[in-house]
């Protein structure tokens, strides 16, 4: 039995199509990331599996229960973690953390080993208010209550937004800890550099699946040229390599514009066009293909 398995799911508000016959499935003990920008429909994905809405159309189930039909063992099952921090900002770090493990018919001692990872971190101010801790703190509270009732999956929605690159990277750790002890884990995120530590992933922009495999494998697919260029005046760089009959694509990345050419080109030819438009203090170098190069190759196919 897959944790995870959607097929062919389908909802829209209004005109609108939030997903469009969205299917993939996640194993057991996986760390799955959902990789897209705001408004992919990462969120309409995650609310469906949680329960907290229904499909127009299609089936998804999680550990094997309809998320229609059954939504009330799912919700025993699951740990959410939405990416609005949604906790009681006038509780205390401990009483909210008291409340969920109540809601869930357990308690903080019983489960202590599971979140203590996170958790210990912030219990030095567990008499402070919620709404009174930094974006980093509020993050681990969070997923301490999610994981109070020993979940079976978790799912957390763009749970890095808005924090530091440090609170970042120590969630990820903290992620890696729990996949250890067994946790499946559905995380969504629109950071691109997040993806590599997936084990998994699937690129989904405006409702659709781009791509679904792992990090490597989704960027050894990559096989146009790819260039990083830079000059002098990178605005009307950008303008004119668009203009050229020679590009696929031309993107910023940076303080470089990463261009995809139709057909692999020496850099002499590059530099060549781009002085002939009067660039000056041109870089041009061979570039390794990343996740976000992927991701702006395959969105073409969803225009």
């Amino acid at each position: 039995m897959k944790p995870v398995h959607i097929q062919q799911l389908t909802k829209s508000y209004n005109k609108v199509k939030a997903l469009s016959e969205i299917s993939l499935s996640i194993d057991s003990g996986e760390l799955f990331g959902l990789i897209g920008p705001d408004g992919a429909g990462k969120t309409s994905l995650f609310r469906i599996l949680t329960t907290l809405l229904v499909p127009d159309q299609g089936e998804a189930k999680v550990l094997g229960l309809d998320v229609v039909k059954d939504y009330k063992r799912i919700r025993q099952k699951i740990g959410y973690m939405p990416g609005r921090f949604s906790l009681y900002q006038d509780l205390s770090v401990e009483e909210n953390l008291q409340f969920f493990a109540t809601i869930f018919g357990t308690s903080i001692d019983e489960n202590y080993d599971l979140i203590k990872g996170v958790y210990a971190q912030i219990e030095p101010f567990k008499k402070r208010r919620a709404g009174q801790l930094s974006g980093g703190m509020k993050q681990k509270l969070a997923l301490s209550c999610a994981l109070i009732h020993r979940p079976d999956i978790l799912f957390l929605d763009e749970p890095t937004t808005g924090v530091d690159a440090v609170s970042r990277k120590e969630f990820w750790e903290m992620l890696q800890g729990l996949q250890e002890k067994g946790i499946t884990i559905l995380v969504s995120t629109p950071y691109m550099d997040e993806a590599s530590l997936c084990d998994r992933i699937a690129l989904i922009q405006s409702g659709q699946i781009l791509s679904i495999d792992s990090p490597a494998g989704i960027v050894a697919k990559f096989d146009k040229p790819l260039y990083a260029i830079r000059s002098s005046n990178m605005y009307q760089l950008i303008l004119d390599l668009r203009d050229w009959h020679r590009t696929y694509s031309i993107f910023p990345f940076g303080e470089y514009g990463h261009l995809i050419t139709r057909q692999d080109l020496p850099i002499e030819e590059i530099s060549v066009f781009l002085k002939q438009k009067g660039h000056e203090d041109i870089k041009i170098r061979r570039q390794t293909a990343t996740i976000e190069d992927c991701f702006m190759e395959l969105m073409p196919a969803v225009a």
